[in-house]
């Protein structure tokens, strides 16, 4: 029989008023919640109140209706071991308690079912609309025949014919609609959910009207036939719209689905939707806890239980929790809210009260709390709950808001950065913690609760302190000396700079993001006042003088206040001074012992690398040895010392400095002494000469590696910021004329050395070389100048590449250039020796091409600015002419002669004037000799007799022409010749370099030798005919200044003169001195 849940109403003819239960009334009919408080929130039970409880959850699963959901256990008897394995009951007791169960009275079974609404339903009326209302009960032990149940025969009036009137129940009445929203619920009793089945009618309510009425209604001819089909009904008569039928087996604990109308005939098959919702619930429940205990309580206490079933054995096979709930559990939990008819907010708020407990005394995240408070805040309403339900949900919040803030004081031990997900874990704690602080009901609730950010700032402050004391008690030490108490402050110092720089990096980002707090700048303005007060007691009481200990803990304490301020770089107007500013003058009096140790250190290590180094170099392109690496190693220790340092007073940093540099100088200094003092140390009693020479190169290298490091201080020490520092404090130019001239200084020391180095190494090398060219000149004439050179190219190529393998670069260089200065000395002095030998000076001619060749080395050798000196090009120039036929030489010098006419522009000596031109087809030169002019008086009148002879030169290239002269004419000065020579000449050898027509002026004496006027070169291979292959055309005339001869000799005249065995230079030079007296008697005089 129906439960009557609502007052009475007034009933239609023939039906009794249904028993309606709105949806909006619904919280008014479940179970009071519990009155009194849980204080303290706890999840354990009394062994009497879980026995009770395990009775309630056996009879929740062994009287489950409907079919399961989807993932829920279907097999009763697995929910049953989960049961015993949940509550810890033993086999015996479980089958006791199970039958114990059994034997109690069933519960009345009930379907809660929830007319929401229609939609599409026909239109019975003359409007086109209906006035839909529904009759639905439960029709028991008729059996439906197949699996569906529109099995069954169509038929009108399901619900009238077939259940029985006390047991129908009918909605109201919606007018004028085809989409009728009635949202009522009615609870339904049935005993055999096998044979039972749900029926639902709905029905077009029809009212007595007049023709007129109807008539005023119409709206088209489809409604003029409803009024014909009304006028055959019974008066009053309702219309069929279409009905429901479902078997309660087929449905499941929770049912909301939209279901089609089913029609009684075929007329209008598609009669549209219907949506219902159902629950099949429990009344009247035989167990103790439902009997004594409200609903919502004895779910909270199952909801409690299993949870904390799920998270212990989880914790149990080292896995943590992650929120979700086995199978088992969601399905017990499941059906035990919808036997026990909570509604969705009571659920939510067990869910809220369990977990929050549970969460204070296990470990499980965080997360699962945000469903229950999404939930408790979508549906919350101010007054729900009554007041002991308000003081428990106000409690709830309280307590957990207090835990939150607890674990938050406590985040570093409580969410280690050593866990990978500790960040993610104080995220989803926070987040709740804002979620439920965002909450109507905790507004409502907690109205005197300050901000969470505030209260979140105050748990971090006071957890920052406390985190402090407690790292200062874990460092104390248990001799209580100043040392001890240094080493502690210290290692606690280094644990803040940890601990800031994860606040930095990691925390300060999830707490800022969550709640706009910033921790880092809070925990950094604690931190550094506690810090500074126990760092300048210490500092105090160290006093002065400062033991080398005692500096080295001082230091490195220094070092560590000083990354910590540097954390907190640009602090706010907010901050005001802090403790810390201008600590470094707590230490200024350990400023002493730091240099000193530093040096020491330094000093020692450098004795003990030379000590141990064998002077062997490292491997092929590491050609220093193993005391250049570790003293490159101090060296940039004692640089990072003072980037450590950096003493933020300018003066006093500027001081500092200087002692840095200097003490980096003097090491360098130090080393050189004791790298060339190890050299002799090894090379005592050592017979192998090569192997000395392996180690001068090392040291050198060495040295040279030193020198680079050293270069790098100005860098390494950052002078440039330096000198900006202190521009204000000292005067201009002070620091780069201190500190560079301590740099210069070592820098000169070292190149000193390493020039003494590389010249010791040049010496023994200078030696063969220089014996390899005395070697050349005794070489027999037969054998070639190539293969003569050999063995010197050999020496070299031998000698260079092994110092090249054993030198850097920079080194090999050095011994590069004075090897060619060296070398270029000897060339030149055997050049000097055999000027008169062509043979040996085409030897040494070669050997400079080759040796020039060697010293390039393809660019990894000498650049050629660096070969090309001026001993060279002059050396180049005498092998050149040295090595030369004397034909060659003769040619020479008329080219040097025709060089030397070209670039005469004055005619003191006067000039000829020629019209010169070469026929080719008749191989004749053709000279036409038009005049002189301007010629010098040579005899006492006054005035000359001049004439002039025209000879082809060299004579070995024209040793058939004779040579021509012209008339003589007396006593002018600016004869006009008119005269023309024709010379038969083939046109080769007219056109080879310095070939020319000399033209010799000459003043007629008839008692003695003639006198030279002067010499005027013309250059063949430019006359008309010579230079093309056509034939000459109108000649031009070529006026040429008059020439002396070098009065002292021309070095290849020199040349010449000394190869007395050979007549035809000895002729050619004869010659060309007498011209040259000559011309020295009857040089012009000065204004002529």
């Amino acid at each position: 029989m129906a439960t009557l849940l609502s007052q009475s109403q007034r009933r239609p003819p023939l039906l009794r008023q249904a028993i309606k239960i709105r949806r909006h009334r619904v919280r008014d009919l479940q179970d009071p919640l519990p009155k009194k408080e849980i204080e303290p929130p706890s999840h354990q039970l009394s062994p009497e109140e879980r026995t009770l409880l395990y009775e309630e959850a056996l009879y929740t699963v062994l009287h489950r209706l409907g079919q399961p959901e989807p993932n829920h256990v279907i097999e009763a008897s697995e929910l049953l071991r989960y049961l015993q394995e949940a509550f810890h009951v033993e086999p015996e007791e479980h089958q006791r308690t199970l039958q114990r169960v059994r034997e109690l009275q069933k519960p009345i079974f009930c379907l809660k079912a929830t007319v929401k609404q229609a939609k599409g339903i026909l239109g019975k009326d003359v409007s086109g609309f209906s006035d839909p209302y529904c009759l639905l009960g439960i029709e028991q032990g008729v059996s439906m025949p197949g699996d569906s149940p529109g099995a069954r025969r169509r038929q009108k009036a399901v619900v009238r014919h077939t259940i029985p009137e006390e047991q129908t129940h009918r909605t109201q009445v919606i007018n004028q609609t085809l989409n009728p929203v009635w949202d009522e619920t009615f609870i339904l009793e049935f005993e055999d959910i096998t044979n039972a089945s749900f029926h639902l009618d709905m029905w077009d309510l029809d009212t007595v009207e007049s023709v007129r009425q109807k008539l005023g209604e119409l709206t088209d001819l489809h409604g003029l036939r409803r009024i014909f089909k009304e006028a055959r009904k019974d008066k009053g008569q309702d219309d069929f719209l279409g009905n429901v039928v479902l078997r309660l087996q087929d449905l499941r604990c929770r049912e909301d689905q939209w279901y089609p109308l089913e029609p009684c005939t075929e007329t209008y098959p598609d009669r549209g939707q219907c949506h219902l919702q159902f629950q099949l619930i429990h009344k009247r429940r035989a167990t103790t806890a439902s009997r004594s205990q409200p609903s919502y309580t004895v779910h909270l206490h199952l909801l409690q239980q299993l949870v904390s079933h799920e998270v212990t054995r989880h914790q149990a096979g080292s896995t943590s929790w992650d929120g979700s709930l086995s199978p088992q559990a969601a399905t017990i939990l499941f059906l035990h809210a919808t036997q026990k008819d909570l509604s969705d907010f009571h659920q939510s708020m067990a869910q809220w009260l369990a977990y929050s407990r549970l969460y204070q005394s296990l470990e499980f995240p965080s997360g699962c709390l945000l469903h229950p408070i999404t939930s408790i805040e979508y549906q919350w309403i101010q007054g729900r709950l009554k007041a002991e339900q308000r003081e428990e949900l106000a409690a709830s919040f309280s307590s957990l808001l207090a835990y939150g803030l607890s674990l938050i004081r406590r985040f570093r031990s409580v969410f280690p950065l050593s866990v990978s997900d500790s960040p993610a874990r104080l995220q989803s704690l926070l987040r709740v913690l804002v979620q439920m602080c965002k909450m109507k009901a905790f507004g409502e609730l907690c109205p005197d609760s300050a901000p969470l950010s505030q209260l979140v700032t105050e748990a971090l402050r006071i957890g920052t302190v406390e985190w402090f004391h407690l790292k200062q008690q874990h460092h104390q030490p248990m001799v209580q000396g100043m040392l001890e108490m240094g080493k502690a402050l210290l290692s606690l110092v280094q644990d803040i700079v940890g601990d800031l720089h994860q606040c930095q990096r990691t925390w300060n980002k999830i707490f800022y993001n969550a709640l706009k707090v910033d921790l880092f700048s809070m925990a950094f303005l604690e931190l550094q006042w506690l810090v500074a007060k126990r760092v300048k007691d210490h500092t105090a009481a160290v006093g002065s003088p400062v033991s080398p200990e005692m500096g080295e803990s001082l230091f490195q304490l220094y070092v560590s206040l000083k990354e910590l301020c540097q954390l907190h770089a640009v602090p706010s107007e907010r901050d005001g001074v802090l403790a810390l500013d201008g600590f470094h003058r707590w230490f200024q009096p350990a400023i002493p012992s730091w240099l000193q140790k530093t040096y020491s250190v330094a000093l020692a290590r450098v004795q003990r690398a030379v000590q141990m180094d064998q002077l062997v170099p490292l491997g092929e392109l590491t050609k220093h040895s193993t005391s250049a690496v570790d003293l490159s190693t101090c060296f940039a220790q004692i640089s990072h010392t003072a980037r450590q340092l950096d003493w933020p007073d300018p003066e006093e940093a500027f001081m500092i400095t200087v002692k840095f540099v200097e003490d980096t100088c003097r090491l360098a200094l130090v080393y050189c002494s004791l790298i060339k003092a190890r050299a002799r140390e090894l090379s005592v009693g050592q017979k192998d000469q090569g192997q000395a020479a392996n180690m001068l190169c090392v040291v050198v290298n060495d040295m040279e590696q030193l020198r680079l490091v050293i270069g790098k201080l100005p860098t390494q020490l950052a002078w440039e910021a330096l000198e900006q520092r202190v521009g204000a404090v000292l005067e201009q130019g002070q620091l780069r004329n201190t500190l560079h001239a301590q740099l210069q200084g070592a820098l000169a020391g070292l190149g000193h050395e390493i020039r003494t180095g590389v010249r010791t190494l040049a010496e023994q090398l200078e030696v063969g070389i220089a014996k390899h060219i005395q070697k050349l000149m005794g070489v027999r004439e037969s054998v070639s100048p190539e293969d003569a050179i050999l063995p010197l190219m050999k020496f070299l190529e031998v000698k260079l590449c092994y110092m090249n393998t054993n030198l850097v670069q920079e080194n090999f260089s050095s011994l590069l250039t004075l090897l060619w200065t060296h070398t270029l000395a000897e060339l030149a002095e055997a050049a000097a020796s055999q000027r008169s030998s062509p043979l040996a000076s085409s030897r040494l001619k070669i050997a400079l091409q080759n040796l020039e060749i060697c010293f390039h080395a393809e660019g990894c050798g000498l650049l050629p600015e660096a070969l090309h000196t001026a001993t060279f090009q002059a050396l180049q120039e005498d092998l050149e002419l040295q090595a030369a036929s004397s034909r060659e030489l003769i040619r020479k010098y008329f080219c040097s002669r025709i060089q030397q006419q070209a670039e005469t522009a004055s005619e003191e000596l006067g000039a000829v004037t020629v019209k010169a031109s070469y026929r080719t087809s008749e191989q004749k030169l053709r000279v036409e000799l038009l005049s002189a002019s301007s010629l010098l008086p040579l005899d006492s009148n006054g005035s000359s007799d001049p004439f002039v002879q025209l000879t082809l030169e060299p004579r070995h290239e024209f040793p058939e022409l004779a040579t021509r002269e012209t008339q003589k004419h007396k006593k002018d000065l600016h004869p006009l010749f008119d005269e023309t020579f024709e010379f038969l000449v083939s046109a080769e050898p007219c056109r080879k370099a310095g070939a020319c027509l000399l033209l010799t002026v000459l003043d007629h004496d008839t008692l003695g030798a003639d006198d030279l006027e002067g010499e005027a070169f013309l250059p063949l291979r430019d006359l008309p005919g010579l230079t093309g292959s056509e034939e000459p055309g109108e000649v031009p005339q070529t006026r040429l200044p008059l020439t002396y001869p070098a009065p002292n000799g021309e070095p290849i005249l020199q040349l010449l003169e000394s190869r007395k065995g050979d007549r035809e230079a000895q002729v050619f030079v004869r010659l060309r001195r007498q011209r040259a007296k000559q011309a020295s008697q009857h040089a012009p005089r000065p204004g002529r």
